[in-house]
């Protein structure tokens, strides 16, 4: 009885809020096959915020589909709707300016909920090697599963509790980027939601302009409800290694000749890298590497560069059991051939699958300090390379300085050849380019004016201002604009146009991702009415 007056308040708000013409006794009809609509203010409250607890958007219900078919229902109760709802779905809810919200709309919570059988929803093609799995599946559950059959995915983000659809519509990056590409180009099917609520299948062959608007489409095109995904036999264990550089062009040249040997049988698996600019960083959580038999101090490391800023190469080397004998010699041959400072060199080994889940073990930890669920103002940036060293030189060295951080800075390049062109992710024009992520908690604990909110937030204004000054030509990833003209400017005249075509193509009255605000959202183009 609860459930159904839940229910049937969640009909009655809608109605009132958005003149939906379905009597309640049919809404439900035309929304639900297996799962259930939530007014429960919990679910509300959860659905209102995300990751980087900077924005807030409270939906009007939450839904929790039980199939592709409840997702298609609600979208097209959106779209035929005379003045319809906004729509947005929902992973793990990772984002970081409230791209998943859905202001007095519905909110599709993808992960959970009401399909939360991995193995019905999961099925390994060990002999065609790819895997299908539902859009709102957890990346560590695709883990899981595909390593039961000896297989796993081929690219990660650094993070595997995100949901396949939410990182798919972005890109998908981590150290592996540079010789498979994103997690886009890695993926051989798709099921989307479009926003007229048609449930499609698209490919490379099939809705082939579905296909490649929705791979990094932020989510305005559809809603990714099954994703098929590239694998390969999965190594058992990872000799993972951390140098030290006190010299900027030495650590970039040595990381773009890492990159450049991707697809040979003799490169290291995974690159990345992080800047040190204050000593504290690098033995933080996500530099635990070092400490505590290997605590790093910064002072007792000179830096060639003027500023006394460091910088750190990760690399990795995957391998089995049967040719554990060789390992050694393979990880000394490609260190030879970098410009490290000698006395740096950080090793560990340890399972596969213990590397790529070691940042959620540095989140428990977090957790239990109550300094995980902290505002998030993170910045992510990609750089051409030819200006790496303006960017290092006016934001490491300049901006940043000796300021106590309060999280990592990543920073490591990626080959352009390995993005697909045809996708929506906007990425800068040249060969070689380096992502730059500045990973930052706002503490606001009183006590240090430079790890709060307001101070982290406008330091990011800064790096921004400074990029346009400069010329430098980077774009954000993971995108965040407040007007259409930024947007515009993000993708550029071709890409823009591309990119409009596409959502009249497929979000005519812009339903889908309004959280994104990259279009106004004309749920009724004629009247110009907006949520």
């Amino acid at each position: 009885m609860a459930t159904r007056l839940l229910l049937t308040f969640a009909i009655c708000r809608l109605i009132v809020t958005v003149g939906l013409t379905l009597y309640p006794t049919e809404l439900p009809r035309s929304i639900l096959a297996d799962g259930h609509v939530s007014v429960d203010p919990s679910d509300v409250a959860s659905a209102s915020i995300d990751f980087g607890r900077m924005q807030s958007s409270e939906p009007l219900a939450v839904l929790y589909p039980g199939s592709a078919d409840d997702v298609a229902r609600l979208v097209r109760s959106a779209y035929e709707s005379p003045r319809g709802f906004a729509v947005s779905a929902r992973g793990h809810g990772h984002s970081i300016n409230g791209q998943a919200m859905a202001s007095n709309g519905i909110v599709i919570q993808m992960s959970g909920g009401s399909v939360h059988d991995h193995e019905a929803t999961t099925k390994v093609w060990e002999k065609l090697m790819y895997v299908d799995v539902w859009g709102g599946e957890l990346w560590v559950d695709v883990l899981r599963s595909t390593l039961r059959h000896g297989l796993a995915p081929k690219s990660w983000t650094d993070y595997l509790y995100l949901s396949v659809g939410g990182t798919l519509s972005n890109a998908g990056i981590s150290g592996q980027a540079f010789n498979h590409g994103p997690q886009i180009s890695n993926v051989y099917e798709l099921d989307v939601v479009t926003g007229k609520g048609e449930l499609l299948t698209c490919s490379k062959d099939e809705n082939s302009e579905l296909y490649y608007a929705v791979l990094g489409g932020l989510g305005q095109f559809g809603i990714i409800t099954r994703a098929r995904i590239a694998l390969e036999k999965a190594p058992t264990r990872v000799r993972w290694i951390r140098v030290l550089y006190s010299n900027f062009t030495a650590f970039t040249e040595d990381q773009e000749y890492l990159i450049s040997l991707h697809g040979q049988s003799e490169m290291f698996d995974y690159v990345e890298g992080f800047v040190i600019v204050d000593e504290g960083l690098i033995n933080n959580w996500r530099s635990s590497f070092f400490s505590p038999r290997n605590p790093v101090k910064v002072s007792s490391l000179k830096s060639d560069d003027e500023g006394g800023v460091l910088y750190c190469l990760e690399v990795t080397k995957n391998y089995h059991e049967s040719n554990a004998d060789f390992i050694d010699q393979e990880v000394d041959a490609l260190l030879k051939k970098l410009n490290f400072i000698p006395s740096s060199v950080f090793t560990t080994d340890l399972p596969y699958v213990d590397f790529l889940d070691r940042v959620h073990k540095a989140e428990l930890k977090l957790r239990a300090k109550n300094l995980w669920d902290v505002p998030h103002p993170w910045l992510n940036l990609f750089v051409p390379k030819s200006r790496i060293h303006d960017f290092d030189k006016g934001v490491f060295k300049g901006i940043l300085g000796n300021n106590k951080t309060s999280g990592p800075i990543l920073i490591y390049p990626m080959n352009k050849n390995k993005w697909d062109e045809k996708t929506s992710v906007v990425t800068p024009n040249e060969d070689v380019f380096y992502l730059v992520a500045l990973l930052r908690s706002a503490l606001d604990n009183g006590d240090d004016e430079m790890q709060t909110l307001d101070y982290l937030s406008n330091q990011n204004r800064r790096i921004l201002g400074f990029c346009q000054d400069q010329g430098i030509g980077c774009k954000q990833y993971l995108p965040h604009y407040t007007t259409q003209q930024e947007w515009k400017l993000h993708f550029g005249d071709d890409k823009w146009k591309q990119f409009n075509k596409r959502k009249t193509e497929f979000d005519p009255r812009h339903i889908l991702a309004t959280g994104q605000r990259i279009f106004t959202p004309l749920i009724n183009p004629s009247d110009h009415y907006s949520l």
